[in-house]
């Protein structure tokens, strides 16, 4: 197990998923960017560093059947598993880091909500966007939530890599075209702020 994954296991293991500074009841923004991409319910769906989050519920809700959940920690992904009952025999839940791990098919929508933030060492970004860029297929979407340049500069005791529209367009190349930005202030469980940011792009046709 990489360091990585022993912080984030140890993280679910000891703490209830209200008990995380990420926690959303609703993740409202990432919805309403997934739902602008105007996917087909049968389109291909990762949630990359997805871990308890309730997106995968709401997807569901949506009518969406080829989810995929990828997380460093089976602890997190264990958690949403168990609250989604019968209806988690639908998704794809994959154990594993997004800078190492070798995706088997192509995703028609990448969606990570503070995930690539924790990134903060420009091997392991390349890296991600190199698992990214084998995952998504041509005419797909990507949307990549973090702190915004003036959020947190530390989450959960781990340094982050705040960005904006501009530097997710660097990390991507041209072969991704920025379609949209929305800016979020998130309400933690205990109700202090952190701002964060979410940019859709398209990569274009080949």
């Amino acid at each position: 197990m990489s360091d990585r994954s022993a912080h984030w296991d140890n993280v679910y293991g000891t703490k209830r998923e209200t008990e995380v500074s990420w926690y959303q009841a609703s993740p409202a923004t990432s919805l309403a960017m997934i739902r602008a991409a105007n996917l087909d319910h049968r389109a291909a769906i990762i949630d990359v560093g997805g871990g308890a989050s309730h997106l995968v519920d709401a997807l569901l809700q949506d009518g969406h059947r080829d989810v995929a959940v990828l997380d460093l920690s089976a602890n997190a992904l264990d958690v949403a598993r168990k609250r989604l009952g019968a209806a988690a025999s639908v998704v794809d839940w994959i154990v594993a880091d997004a800078t190492t791990w070798r995706p088997a098919r192509t995703y028609d929508l990448w969606h990570d909500r503070a995930a690539f933030h924790f990134l903060t060492d420009p091997r392991d970004r390349a890296a991600y966007i190199e698992r990214l860029r084998s995952a998504v297929a041509s005419g797909g979407h990507v949307i990549i939530a973090t702190f915004a340049p003036d959020g947190p500069e530390k989450c959960s005791g781990l340094p982050v890599q705040r960005h904006d529209g501009a530097s997710l367009q660097m990390e991507l190349g041209t072969e991704f075209e920025l379609v949209e930005t929305r800016r979020e202030t998130h309400h933690t469980p205990w109700d202090s702020t952190q701002a964060f940011q979410f940019s859709r792009f398209r990569r274009r046709d080949s």
